[in-house]
């Protein structure tokens, strides 16, 4: 079984950081891309920053230049540095991994995510 586990989440001021890091137990083939998702109350969850198997990044554009996104460990472990917070990036946060177990599709694996609150 695949568990996604997400932590580093909590109440920051604007204009502080926070990392976020995620752990993969069970194993997954094929890992194609990692990313982190965040979802603020009454809105749609959305892609934050998604790093590819060939180390490529897609941010979005709310996050861009305040945000990055790493993994080690041979895919293990995702992290999301987020620096100067706003308050607009309060939301859970998601960790997310594109893979497959053996003898199955290939599919998208989540995390329960993790509470960012960033305060005025």
């Amino acid at each position: 079984q695949v568990q996604l586990v997400e932590s580093g989440g909590g109440l920051v001021q604007a204009g502080g950081s926070l990392r976020l890091s995620c752990a993969r137990s069970g194993s997954l083939f094929a890992i194609t891309a990692m990313g982190w998702y965040r979802q603020a109350p009454g809105k749609q969850r959305e892609l934050v920053a998604r790093i590819a198997s060939g180390g490529s990044t897609t941010y979005a554009d709310s996050v861009k230049g305040r945000f990055t996104i790493s993994s080690v460990n041979a895919k293990n472990t995702v992290y999301l540095q987020m620096n100067s917070l706003k308050p607009e990036d309060t939301a859970v946060y998601y960790c997310n991994m594109f893979g497959k177990r053996l003898l199955s599709e290939a599919r998208d694996y989540w995390g329960k995510g993790t509470l960012v609150t960033v305060s005025s």
